[in-house]
């Protein structure tokens, strides 16, 4: 990091630690409310006909909030985890979540030997990974460690390591007949420099198949107006044949997201939304072209695990996946109010759900409140969003989490950056980090 760069991050942490420190009185106010409604209006909770214990990771990130919250309610046992760094998350003070761990890294040599330990420890019987990008090729490395002792909801290393890489996922999904851009592996700048866009149907555009933080946003058409600035944009990216990226047609048309929870190539839990690049909010979408796409894929494959996909509808009606991320999408905050949830996860025999008819749409209210202060043209539509809708964190029944990822998760984050003098770019309520550089 150069100087200027070192000075410019601490005004802008200070700042953000300062406006937290200024919210601070108010959400305590708002969880002593919640803590003594709680202690006077019980809770309901189902007993389950068979009480389970379920591991859940990414213990730092709203969707595994809320399946701990779903997995509780429906009276199961919760053990949550997640790594040493994000180890004052504030949904471990969930009353969910019956114990918490931290393990290494999921890159670490230890990491498949630290969950085992749980597993063997807690009696679990279920894990459900709630992953990071980097988490879901080593979570299914340790499925095979784990299942002498426990079910684990995910999938194979080497399909999960297919589904991860957009161009093999694109290459299995068209080999399914299923719609999907034309798309090109590129290794070296010289692929794109020497690819002739005349024989093809332009535009395309450049993206990262292992996750980028950063560059993911990138969506600079090819090709450039002349053969040099082609050259020029593909040689300020990271490309190398240990960093392969996927050069994709690009679909003009609305976004869209989708989750699956499957079993047996069975989808037990599905939803749809409209999707952006940086998704804050989520309302089901009545798509069943998409759904007929998701069927299509996970059915003749008879996956299990946790698979999102991100689509485009053309103009034409016709739908196109963009990727492939063999893990669970924060859309699955939808189902805050379903009771069904826990089964479709757990039981073979569960009915297939979908977001409850009349179910809030869910956001994140600091995200809400940053939008309320600096899109002042669309200040009516935030309020619509708030008033409408659920934040994703805050559970009346359930307020510690929501104080304490705004007033510890995320300001030990930032203070750990300060300290470092380590630039971040935003910060992510939802899954709970700062999108850094180089980031997890």
């Amino acid at each position: 990091m150069r100087a200027s760069e070192r000075t410019n991050v601490v005004p802008k942490t200070l700042g953000v630690l300062g406006l937290l420190l200024l919210a601070l009185p108010l959400n305590l106010a708002v969880t002593a409310v919640a803590l003594l409604r709680s202690a006077l209006v019980a809770t309901p909770r189902t007993a389950a006909a068979r009480p389970r214990t379920i591991m859940v990771s990414g213990g730092k990130m709203t969707k595994a909030l809320q399946l701990a919250r779903s997995f509780h309610a429906a009276g199961h046992r919760v053990i949550l985890i997640e790594s040493r760094k994000y180890r004052f998350t504030g949904h471990r003070f969930s009353r969910a979540v019956d114990r918490f761990y931290t393990v290494p890294k999921p890159q670490s040599p230890g990491y498949a030997d630290a969950l085992l330990a749980i597993v063997r420890s807690e009696n679990v019987d279920v894990y459900v990974p709630v992953c990071s990008p980097v988490a879901s090729y080593f979570d299914a490395l340790a499925k095979p460690r784990l299942e002498p002792y426990c079910e684990v909801l995910h999938g194979d290393a080497d399909m999960i390591a297919a589904l991860d890489d957009k161009y093999e996922f694109s290459a299995l999904a068209a080999s399914l007949g299923l719609t999907v851009p034309d798309a090109h592996r590129i290794c070296d700048p010289r692929q794109v420099e020497d690819f002739d866009f005349s024989a093809a149907r332009p535009p395309y555009i450049l993206k990262s198949i292992p996750y980028d933080p950063v560059h993911r946003l990138d969506l600079t058409t090819l090709p450039r107006p002349s053969r040099a600035e082609t050259a020029a944009f593909a040689r300020s990216k990271p490309i190398s044949a240990a960093t392969p990226w996927i050069m994709q047609g690009l679909v003009r048309g609305r976004e869209y997201c989708a989750h699956s929870t499957v079993r047996d190539g069975r989808v037990q839990v599905y939803c749809c939304c409209e999707s952006s690049a940086f998704q804050v909010n989520y309302q089901m979408a009545d798509k069943p072209e998409i759904e007929a796409w998701v069927r299509g894929f996970v059915e003749p494959l008879k996956l299990t695990g946790q698979f999102s996909f991100d689509f485009i509808q053309a103009g034409d009606g016709r739908v196109y996946a963009i990727e492939c991320n063999p893990r669970a999408h924060s859309a699955i905050t939808m189902f805050h109010d379903h009771p069904g949830l826990a089964r479709a996860y757990l039981d073979d025999d569960a009915p297939a759900i979908e977001p409850a008819p009349g179910s809030r749409p869910t956001y994140w209210i600091y995200h809400e409140l940053w939008r309320l202060a600096t899109e002042p043209g669309k200040r009516l539509a935030r309020l619509k969003v708030i008033l409408r809708g659920q934040d994703a964190i805050f559970d009346w029944a359930d307020p510690l989490p929501f104080l304490m990822v705004h007033h510890l998760q995320i300001p030990w984050l930032l203070a750990g950056n300060l300290l470092r003098r380590k630039d971040w770019i935003r910060i992510d309520f939802n899954i709970g980090k700062l999108v850094e550089p180089d980031g997890d």
